[in-house]
């Protein structure tokens, strides 16, 4: 990967000015843990986990499907997009909120090889859908190194069929310089940053933070800056590995991805692994811990392999209820 020193003028000015706000030790420590990374993936772990032959993690899975027969129709599942709808009650949400929508879309994962037909696949699914919000909790790259651009590329493409204003945060698959571009094509992201969301008068607070699977720079104090404590917040946490600290800040809704529910899942829908550091209930769908309401998406797009078994990809309708409190 190349350094902010090899991008051309606008990519450097519109890096100095993230830097800017986000604050010199976050952006050259992301830029840091990248570059360290990239240079520890292109060797012979890198080769074994994401190679073409048949000795590589891929591999051996494409092996299994094929011997099982199991291939096709594991192809055929990764494509089929489905809608999933989730209510979260929400005892001191504003009246001005009942029944607001917000579109979550996850782990899109845009490269060669991946879903070719993927944003096609999400336009048609979402064109009917009446929502107030988008957003997405990110891995927007095939791999977590490498080119970037199709990604962006695709992301752009994407923004065209999403309606409204969409904020993200980025995934461990992302790199930092993913930032200006998909800010260039209409997305908001926030990187441990909040904002207000008004409607009729009355205002939650949307709240982002940074990874905290590979690059753990999600920084909370930050992120709730500016958040009054007795707002209703919701948290875009890439991760549902911070499902403890979000109760402890006083979330009272965090979205998630990253898991993508397990993928290649036995019957029922039980993940084999889901590569989180977190209880495996929180691997996918609504869960809860304490007062914090959590969803985990299983994501729209695939990792290692174009493959899905058990384990539809999905975008999700949230809508916020009011509720009695208990």
């Amino acid at each position: 990967m190349t350094g902010p020193r090899d991008a051309g003028p606008d990519e450097a000015a519109a890096l100095a000015a993230l830097e800017r706000r986000i604050g010199a030790r976050h952006f050259r420590e992301r830029l840091r843990i990248e570059e360290a990374h990239e240079r520890r993936h292109r060797g012979r772990r890198a080769r074994l986990l994401h190679g073409e032959g048949l000795f590589s993690l891929r591999g051996l899975v494409e092996t299994a499907l094929r011997l099982s027969g199991l291939r096709a129709r594991a192809r055929r599942n990764a494509s089929a997009v489905v809608l999933r709808e989730n209510e979260v009650a929400i005892p001191h949400l504003p009246a001005a909120f009942e029944g607001y929508a917000i579109l979550q879309i996850s782990d899109l994962h845009y490269g060669p090889g991946m879903s070719p037909g993927l944003t096609a696949a999400i336009a048609g699914r979402v064109a009917p859908l009446a929502y107030d919000l988008c957003v997405l909790t990110g891995d927007y790259r095939r791999r977590t190194f490498g080119p970037w651009q199709d990604a962006a590329d695709e992301l752009a493409r994407l923004r065209a069929h999403l309606a409204g204003t969409v904020y993200a945060v980025l995934g461990n698959h992302d790199t930092i310089r993913l930032v200006p571009a998909m800010e260039a094509a209409g997305y908001k992201l926030l990187l441990n940053e909040a904002v207000p969301i008004e409607r009729a008068g009355a205002a939650i607070f949307l709240a982002g933070i940074e990874d905290a699977h590979d690059y753990r720079l999600e920084d909370f104090a930050r992120a709730t800056a500016g958040v009054p404590a007795d707002a209703v917040s919701i948290l875009l946490s890439h991760t549902p590995e911070t499902y403890r600290a979000a109760a402890e800040a006083g979330f009272d809704l965090m979205l998630s991805g990253h898991t993508h529910g397990g993928q290649i899942c036995l019957p029922g829908g039980i993940p084999v692994r889901t590569e989180a550091r977190s209880p495996r209930r929180m691997a996918q769908g609504a869960w809860r811990f304490g007062r914090l309401a959590g969803y985990t998406a299983t994501g729209a797009g695939t990792s290692l392999v174009d493959a899905r078994l058990n384990c539809p990809p999905e975008v999700t309708l949230h809508r916020l209820r009011r509720a009695p409190a208990q």
